[in-house]
């Protein structure tokens, strides 16, 4: 009998990846949802026996899809596939009904593992014959087609698992639950970049933190930025009693760079099979003005590709901004990479 599988993931390419990493010969009829509104209606039609879920969506997130199928008793078996690889999450994950937890990127190999210990998967079974469908098939996998993905598809979602890494370092320093964001990737003109940074002030000062990175005709800076009033809730964290001074606040900028910085560059060219080198960090500034900040930068290109993440820890009133900034010369070079890396 024909299992209804679906793969719910706010990016085209995850869903995709998904889709691939399933056993070809596994009599199933795969279905997608952008989030955990759609996931919602297309199990209450019975599309959703199995549902492979991400977590960090718009709309509605993976935990609040749990929540929901668990308080309204949906016939779905719900395996988590995500990027975010905190203990906590996955704590949380199992406590809200999932059966299981992977992170991405998975395999076909972990994925018939782990359908067979639950018996899912008839790994013993001998292939049944194709058969013919209107839908794109793979032995018996009948898959309807993801649609165009695209370079900047496929960088976001690197972007997320290298960031679930990034968060994992830095919840396990603090002991702390970071809640991750959804990556924003744009193609900006350069005057444009210091209207988007604008739009990152929700706070007075900040902090700043640049730090380059090179490796395969492809290189950019990574920009830290840190609020005045996330040092005092850092403090609280920490136990720590009275202000930080200056010298203390450039120790823990420096760390939560280390962290946030190398984590998040290294997951990205791994990814890509490619390395980079990274250069000094720099200090931009102290208790400044964003645009003050910024400003003390410049740059001579034209155009930027921005990356944005904005790290939360939960129950503090702290928030780490982190921009990736690729240079105008490596567009091509990174198209050209992450077109291969496609397949």
């Amino acid at each position: 009998m024909t299992t209804n599988v679906l793969i719910c993931d706010d990016s085209g390419m995850a869903r995709k990846l998904m889709a691939r990493a399933l056993p070809d010969d596994w009599d199933v009829q795969v279905s997608f949802a952008e989030h955990g509104e759609e996931a919602l209606a297309s199990i209450r039609k019975g599309l959703g026996d199995i549902l492979f879920l991400d977590l960090n969506m718009p709309v509605m997130d993976g935990y609040q899809t749990l929540e929901q199928i668990k308080n309204h008793d949906l016939p779905s078996m719900v395996i988590v596939v995500s990027g975010d690889v905190q203990p906590e999450a996955h704590k949380r994950v199992m406590s809200l009904g999932a059966i299981s937890f992977i992170k991405k990127p998975t395999s076909t190999e972990v994925l018939t593992e782990l359908l067979g210990k639950f018996g899912l998967y008839p790994t013993h079974e001998d292939p049944i014959e194709k058969t013919s469908t209107s839908k794109q098939v793979i032995g018996l996998l009948q898959v309807p087609e993801v649609g165009d993905i695209t370079t900047r598809d496929f960088l976001q979602e690197i972007v997320n698992v290298a960031m679930g890494q990034a968060a994992d370092l830095l919840a396990r320093l603090l002991n702390v639950f970071i809640k991750l964001p959804i990556p924003h990737v744009n193609l900006l003109e350069a005057s444009e970049l210091q209207m988007a940074l604008a739009q990152t002030e929700h706070r007075d000062n900040y902090s700043a933190i640049c730090q380059g990175f090179i490796g395969s005709g492809i290189s950019g800076e990574a920009l830290l930025l840190f609020s005045d009033s996330s040092f005092k809730e850092v403090a609280k964290l920490l136990d720590y009693q009275g202000d930080l001074d200056r010298s203390e606040e450039l120790e823990l900028l420096m760390e939560l760079a280390s962290i946030l910085i190398g984590a998040c560059t290294s997951g990205i060219a791994k990814q890509m099979d490619i390395t980079f080198s990274q250069g000094h960090p720099i200090l931009l500034g102290q208790h400044n003005k964003i645009n003050e900040l910024v400003s003390s930068k410049g740059t001579c290109d034209k155009q930027i590709l921005a990356i944005e993440l904005a790290y939360e820890i939960e129950n503090y009133d702290i928030q780490c901004d982190l921009l990736l900034l690729f240079t105008e010369d490596s567009l091509d070079s990174l198209n050209t990479r992450l077109s291969y890396c496609m397949g």
